[in-house]
């Protein structure tokens, strides 16, 4: 049976370390929306006169917020029609409230649930200290905004999504990814994704 695994969470929080991870015992089309759209964005804004690095303008909500989300979407479908195992890395909030959303992009790739595992890893972090120290380290100038404009970002980190989709609550878990990510760490995740589903819903 594929795998399609979103890792969502806010910023800072590790997604794509955790993801990468699970992808070297796992393979699977890698798909970080920040890099699928990050160069287009910068350039749009930047041709607007915007800061480059400012995903919590009007402008970026109203004109690009979609546009990457959707062009992640797509290339996700086109892996899954293809046969691929898909990693999906990317808050995702308001996909994950639309329960309609799931089931276009399964229905897209010419697949049912019956054919395709999809889970949802959410990280967190246990305080907001760790969130920016590991922001910092990862010295990505997207991120410049955030720490220059830190008291107004206020991410919870321990934010858990709200998630619409008909999919068994055993497909779901909250990964806190505070301190080292150890071997056990990655091995319970592990567990988690390549765990054949119970109930499916479709």
């Amino acid at each position: 049976m594929q795998k399609l695994i979103f890792f969502v969470g806010v910023a800072g929080t590790g997604k794509t370390t955790v993801a990468r991870q699970l992808a070297k015992r796992i393979p699977a089309a890698f798909l970080d929306r920040d890099t699928v759209g990050g160069r287009f964005v910068e350039h749009i804004l930047a041709s607007n006169g915007l800061d480059p690095n400012d995903r919590d303008s009007d402008f970026y909500k109203k004109h690009l917020r979609d546009l990457e989300y959707d062009t992640t979407k797509d290339i996700c479908i086109e892996n899954l029609a293809a046969g691929q195992n898909v990693f999906m890395i990317s808050p995702f909030t308001a996909e994950l409230k639309n329960n309609q959303w799931i089931e276009d992009v399964l229905s897209a790739a010419g697949r049912t649930h019956a054919e395709v595992d999809v889970k949802v890893i959410t990280v967190t972090l246990s305080d907001m200290e760790t969130q920016k120290t590991r922001i910092i380290d990862r010295q990505t100038v997207r991120d410049q905004w955030k720490l220059d404009n830190w008291d107004s970002f206020a991410t919870r980190v321990q934010f858990v999504p709200e998630i619409n989709w008909e999919i068994p609550q055993s497909s779901i878990t909250v990964f806190d990814n505070s301190g080292e990510l150890t071997e056990e760490k990655v091995e319970q995740l592990y567990q988690f994704a390549s765990a054949s589903k119970q109930g499916v819903t479709k």
